[in-house]
């Protein structure tokens, strides 16, 4: 075999081998498995830690692996605007207790237990959030959160 096609062959069969041990090495994807999570055993974080003890907090209950769509709760301390924002992904929220109003596309609409909102990816929104509310959402992707004009900070804080 002449040198060149030799070293070409050896080059290939390493490659082949180098690239088996990478399928090899990696694990294979965990099967799915149910989940049950009771409010008191939630691991429950400050949204914006700037706002102390007023803070609305958030707790994330899952993240998809693959596509990281999120589940999470926020609950609120003290009643707050969230000003106007938006999300990267889709996301809905169902109100658990207290009565929110969202606002979009000029329009504003109270939700309160039990009620239902969706909001398309990047469509700006902002909310008015009760004292003691507590708000399921799903995000169809990664939850993130873009401020239009800034974070909410003390003077959006309500009764």
């Amino acid at each position: 075999m002449r040198p060149s096609l030799r070293a070409l062959t050896i080059v290939l069969a390493n490659f082949g081998v180098a690239m088996g041990m990478l399928i090899a090495a990696e694990p294979a994807p965990a099967p799915a498995q149910p989940m049950f999570v009771k409010l008191q055993d939630v691991k429950w974080d400050k949204i914006l830690p700037d706002l102390g003890d007023s803070s609305p907090e958030i707790a994330i209950l899952r993240v998809d692996p693959k596509t990281q769509a999120t589940q999470l709760l926020i609950r609120t301390p003290k009643g707050i605007h969230v000003r106007k924002h938006w999300h990267t992904a889709n996301e809905t929220h169902t109100m658990i207790s207290g009565r929110a109003t969202f606002a979009c596309e000029g329009k504003r609409m109270e939700v309160g237990p039990g009620g239902f909102n969706y909001m398309p990816a990047k469509i700006v929104h902002e909310a008015w959030l009760p004292a003691g509310s507590l708000t399921f959402i799903t995000v169809d992707g990664a939850w993130d959160v873009n401020w239009v004009e800034g974070p909410p900070t003390m003077a959006d804080l309500t009764k």
